[in-house]
Parts: C-alpha cells; structure tokens; sequence
C-alpha cells in the first residue's frame, strides 16, 4: 500500500485551492479511468466514472478525516472508483430495463459478482503505471525539451542510438547522460509520489 500525504488531502478541503485539486486530478484520473475500462465498461462510461469519483471525493473531502488505522488513501480511491464503475452496470441494467430475475444480466454486470482476485491485480498494476506517468509527466515539465527528447526517443520509444544521433546531432555520450539523468529524475519522482500519495 502507497501511503498518502495527509497535507495535500487537508488542502482540498478548501474547494478555492485549484493548484491542489489540478494535482490531484492529474495524479489519479487515468488511474481511475483505467480501472473503469478493464472492469469492461466503454469510454464514455469510464469517463463518467472519472467524474463522479472525483464530485464523490470533493463531497466527502470538508469532512473527511484520514485515519491510517482505517485503511489506505488507495484502498479507499479503489473502493470508491469500484462502487462508481458498479453504478455504471448498473445503469445499463436499467437502460435495458432488464428484470433482475433475467439471466442476462450476468453478462451485463461482471463487477456485481463475487469479487475477482484479478481486480486487485488490475488496480495495482494500474496504480504504478499510474505513478510512472504522472512521474515522467512532472520531470518532462522541468528539464530541457532536448534531453527529455533523447530519453523519450531511447528509452520509451526504443530508437537504436544510431538513429537518434543522426536525427538530433547529438554523441553517444549525450545519449547516455540524458538517459542517466532523466531515469534518475523519474525514479526520484516516483519515490517522492509513493510518500504523498
């Protein structure tokens, strides 16, 4: 479990603090919208769940107390991303204006069931990919747009360091440093998340 920085969640309390609730925003909407599709719900679904997630948490937030003794600020952004992705099914249900006696409607609502083991492992696995983005996305935004390049064509996009020398008139060494040094960033990035969040 990633451990929350209290303070930032103290701070949205206050529905004026937009530099909170942007953070905030950019730190989880993919995680929740990611969730909300591989539990099979479409794009337009998943964005509602993004949504009434974020309006459900900022209801909650003028009286919320985080108590650690009562579960993680993950388990309980899993918990409520899955009851908004439940809401959804069952909207369809209700769409369809399917009889709960009908049969169908175990194909309509997967989530309703007994829990999958594989959900835990969809929101974890999302959760870190979640951290990695938003890591590389914060350190994209403080270093030269030429160095984030030289990572982003060697490391994410995998170029061979021929092509990339070719291309942007660097050295190997060049190359390597960017590497070396963006990588860092993103790690430390990362790790300062994994305290707050």
């Amino acid at each position: 479990m990633i451990p929350t920085r209290e303070s930032l969640l103290s701070r949205l309390k206050d529905w004026n603090d937009g530099d909170s609730w942007r953070d905030f925003f950019q730190t989880y909407w993919k995680f929740i919208y990611a969730v909300a599709i591989r539990s099979g719900l479409t794009e337009d679904e998943a964005q509602e769940v993004v949504q009434e997630t974020i309006i459900n948490i900022s209801k909650q937030m003028p009286d919320f107390k985080y108590d650690r003794s009562q579960g993680s600020f993950k388990g309980w952004l899993v918990q409520l991303t899955r009851w908004r992705v439940n809401d959804q099914f069952r909207k369809r249900l209700r769409e369809k204006n399917v009889r709960s006696h009908d049969t169908r409607h175990e194909e309509i609502l997967p989530s309703l069931k007994a829990p999958d083991p594989s959900t835990d492992a969809i929101c974890d696995e999302e959760w870190q990919r979640n951290l990695v983005e938003s890591a590389i996305l914060k350190v994209r935004a403080q270093i030269r747009p030429k160095q984030f390049q030289m990572f982003d064509l060697y490391v994410i996009k995998q170029w061979p360091i021929q092509k990339i020398t070719a291309t942007m008139g660097v050295n190997f060494a060049q190359v390597y440093l960017a590497k070396y040094r963006v990588t860092a960033l993103i790690k430390k990035e990362i790790s300062k998340q994994e305290r707050r969040f």
